[in-house]
């Protein structure tokens, strides 16, 4: 049966974490309002990071409720992604999206990202 927890260990905790993954990422996911960035980790699980600047989203509430979204997507497409960091950031525009809206978006650059490094691992 598949796990669909979020522990301590699926999430970047620190910033050498962060930037491991920042430091020449060879998988992206572009879209208008996020993008997501996807290293491999050496791992069995996949470990997200969300960075929200104040200057995307001014009220706290808006960069809670973001964050709290892109969570429980990543909560229930974490099993296709596996073996990767991935660090999630979000871009001026985001706080427009209703949540319905943030959450097919979401779903969207999962898919996308989840081929992506399907796709990365087989080539290495």
């Amino acid at each position: 049966m598949t796990q669909y927890a979020y522990p301590r260990e699926l999430r970047l905790l620190t910033p050498a974490d962060f930037q491991n993954v920042f430091n020449n990422p060879p998988v992206k996911a572009v879209s208008g309002q996020f993008t997501l960035l996807a290293k491999p980790n050496g791992r069995d699980y996949p470990r997200l990071g969300v960075t929200i600047s104040k200057k995307t989203a001014k009220r706290a509430v808006d960069r809670n409720k973001i964050k709290r979204i892109v969570r429980e997507t990543y909560r229930l497409k974490q099993h296709k992604l596996s073996g990767f960091d991935i660090i999630v950031i979000a871009k001026p525009g985001v706080t427009k999206l209703d949540n319905h809206a943030l959450s097919e978006l979401l779903n969207y650059l999962w898919r996308k990202l989840s081929k992506r490094c399907a796709q990365y691992s087989s080539e290495s």
